[in-house]
Formats: structure tokens, sequence, C-alpha cells
């Protein structure tokens, strides 16, 4: 097919088994079905890579303004991010069962020895 602007592209046509259709183009003419599943199959991994760096590792949550900031912000997600998926590999623990691992550890051990105590106002 003829893109405009853009010239001759590939395109397929993906039905999921419960109905979904989506589209692929590529300007690769000679890409068949089994190299695009194989492409769609990265996709998927990086879709899944950045789904665990926002959710488990809050890379989006930095509240700094400063662009230094929020790069050193970014690359501490990605390495607290890599050690999620290493301790997944090691033990098969996934990464967000990990995570809430480490929250009810910190919860049980501020319990154990409140170090700020809140004062009841009502």
């Amino acid at each position: 097919m003829h893109l405009k602007g853009y010239g001759l592209v590939k395109v397929f046509k993906i039905v999921a088994p419960n109905g979904d259709i989506d589209y692929w183009a590529t300007n690769d003419l000679n890409l068949e079905e089994l190299q695009r599943l194989q492409w769609s199959e990265f996709a998927w991994a990086i879709e899944e890579y950045h789904r665990g760096l926002k959710q488990c590792c809050g890379a989006e949550r930095a509240q700094v303004r400063s662009s230094r900031a929020q790069r050193n912000h970014v690359g501490l997600a990605i390495r607290a991010f890599l050690r999620l998926e290493l301790h997944w590999f090691t033990t098969g623990i996934s990464w967000y069962e990990a995570k809430l691992a480490i929250v009810r550890n910190a919860i049980r051990a501020y319990l154990a020895a409140p170090r700020f105590v809140l004062n009841p106002t009502a």
C-alpha cells in the first residue's frame, strides 16, 4: 500500500482471540509474518519494562524541577528496577511481590519502634 508522504509500506492486520484488531505498518516490504511476530514480542517486552519501571519504581513521580534532579531520579529508578529484575530472576518472586515485601517490612519495623508519634488533633 502507498502511504501519502511516506511511500510504500506493508500493512499487517492482527485479530486477537478476543476480537481486538491491531494494524502494523512497516517500510520493510520483505517482512514476513514470523518476523513481525518476533518484533511484536520485542515491543511487548519493552512495554512490560516501562510498566514495571513506572509502577514498581516510581520513575514518573519525581517531585523536582531541575533537570539534574529529574535525571538522578530516573537513573535511580532504573537501578532499582534492575535490582527487582535480578531478584525476580534469582528467586522467581515478581516485581510487585518483592516491592510489597519491602513495604511490609518497613511498616512492621516502624510499628515496632516508631520514630515519630502523631498527636491526635480531635
